[in-house]
C-alpha cells in the first residue's frame, strides 16, 4: 500500500488521524480488500478502493517450486521490475527474501541482477508490499534483504520497512540486511544501532578474485569492510553472517577455505553460511556436494562456526534478478 497516498486520501477527507493507523492494522493482519475493515464507514472503504489501491505493485508473474518456495515478479507504477521469493521450510519457518532496489547497480559478475539496467530505489511502502503480498497468503516469520539490489544504498527506505515488518509478525531478530560490504551503511549500521542482523556477501578470501566477482570491492576492499563489520559486531554484541556463494573452481578450494578462516578468525564475530550456486547465465558452475563438505570441514576445525543453506527453489530461477531477467528477454523477442 503506498502509505503516502493513504495520507494525503484521507486528509484530502479530513479524516481523524487514527483512521491511517486502524487501516495499516487490518493490512499488516493480512487484510485482502477494504471490505474486511468493518470499523472504518463504508463510504470511506468505497472510495479508498478506487483511490488507493492495498499494493503499490502490480503482480506479473508467479513461479511454484515443488519444495513450497514461491517467486513474485512485480512491476511498479512506472514499469520498474522486482522480485521477491517465500520459502517454506520443513521445521515451519516462512522466510521472505525482500529486493530494496530495481536492478542494482554493483555488477556483480555472478548475480543475475548484476546484469540488468539499474532503476531506481524502492520506496518504503514497495518494499512492504513484497512482505505484504505473502502475509496475504500463509504469513511470514523471517525476512532476508538479499533479493535485488543492494540494501545499503537505499537504507532509508530499508529501515522504515523494518519498523513496519514487526506489525506483520518479524521480529528484529528475524530481519537480517545483506550487503556487499558497503562500508558507509555499515557504519551507520553501527551508529544508529538499530535491532536487525548483519549478513556480508564475501565470496573470496582475498582482494583479487573478490574484485573480479565483486567490483565494488575495488572501492570498499576486504580488510576495510572486515574492519567495519567487526566495530558493528562490537556495537551490537551479534555476529556478522558471512555469506560465500561455493562456486566450482573458482573460490571453492582447500587453501581458499584456510584463507578464509585465517582472514574471520574464530573470536565468534563471523559465522559463514555456505551457500549452493543456483546456475544463471553468469556462466559459473555451483561447487559439488562434496566440495561444499570438505570446505566445510576446513573451517569448522579451524574454529568457524559454518552452515550449509539449503537450496530452495532452483526449479523456478529462484536466484535474485532471473525472473526479471528472462522476463525481460521476452520483452526483447
Amino acid at each position: 500500500m503506498d502509505l503516502e497516498l493513504l495520507d494525503r486520501t484521507l486528509a484530502d477527507r479530513g479524516e481523524p488521524r487514527f483512521r491511517a493507523k486502524q487501516i495499516w492494522e487490518w493490512v499488516a493482519r493480512g487484510a485482502q480488500s477494504y471490505e474486511e475493515m468493518t470499523n472504518l464507514p463504508a463510504a470511506l472503504r468505497a472510495e479508498l478502493a478506487v483511490a488507493v489501491p492495498l499494493s503499490a505493485l502490480g503482480l506479473e508473474r508467479e513461479a511454484h517450486a515443488r519444495d513450497g518456495t514461491e517467486k513474485a515478479l512485480f512491476r511498479t507504477h512506472d514499469d520498474r521490475p522486482l522480485e521477491a521469493v517465500l520459502m517454506r521450510y520443513r521445521d515451519g519457518r516462512r522466510s521472505v527474501c525482500l529486493s530494496s532496489q530495481s536492478g542494482c547497480p554493483l555488477t556483480c559478475t555472478f548475480c543475475a541482477t548484476g546484469a540488468m539496467r539499474f532503476g531506481r530505489n524502492l520506496t518504503t511502502s514497495e518494499v512492504l508490499d513484497q512482505a505484504l503480498h505473502f502475509r496475504r497468503r500463509s504469513g511470514i516469520d523471517h525476512v532476508v534483504f538479499m533479493g535485488m539490489g543492494e540494501p545499503l544504498l537505499n537504507l532509508d527506505a530499508v529501515l522504515a520497512a523494518c519498523e513496519r515488518l514487526r506489525d506483520l509478525g518479524v521480529s528484529a531478530r528475524r530481519t537480517a540486511i545483506s550487503t556487499v560490504g558497503w562500508i558507509p551503511g555499515i557504519e551507520r549500521l553501527a551508529a544508529e544501532d538499530p535491532p536487525v542482523r548483519l549478513a556480508l556477501s564475501l565470496h573470496a578470501p582475498e582482494d583479487a578474485l573478490r574484485s573480479e566477482l565483486m567490483p565494488v570491492n575495488e572501492r570498499y576492499p576486504l580488510g576495510d569492510v572486515l574492519a567495519a563489520c567487526r566495530r558493528w559486531s562490537e556495537a551490537r554484541r551479534a555476529p556478522v553472517f558471512v555469506e560465500y556463494l561455493m562456486l566450482d573452481g573458482v573460490n571453492d578450494r582447500y587453501e581458499q577455505a584456510v584463507a578464509l578462516a585465517g582472514l574471520l578468525g574464530s573470536q565468534g564475530t563471523f559465522k559463514v553460511n555456505l551457500i549452493p550456486y543456483n546456475p544463471t547465465e553468469a556462466g559459473f558452475k555451483g561447487s559439488s556436494r562434496a566440495a561444499i563438505e570438505a570446505f566445510r570441514a576446513v573451517l569448522a576445525e579451524r574454529g568457524l562456526t559454518a552452515t550449509v543453506r539449503l537450496t530452495r527453489g532452483r526449479e523456478i530461477d529462484a536466484a535474485c534478478g532471473q525472473l526479471a531477467a528472462r522476463e525481460g528477454e521476452l520483452a526483447r523477442t
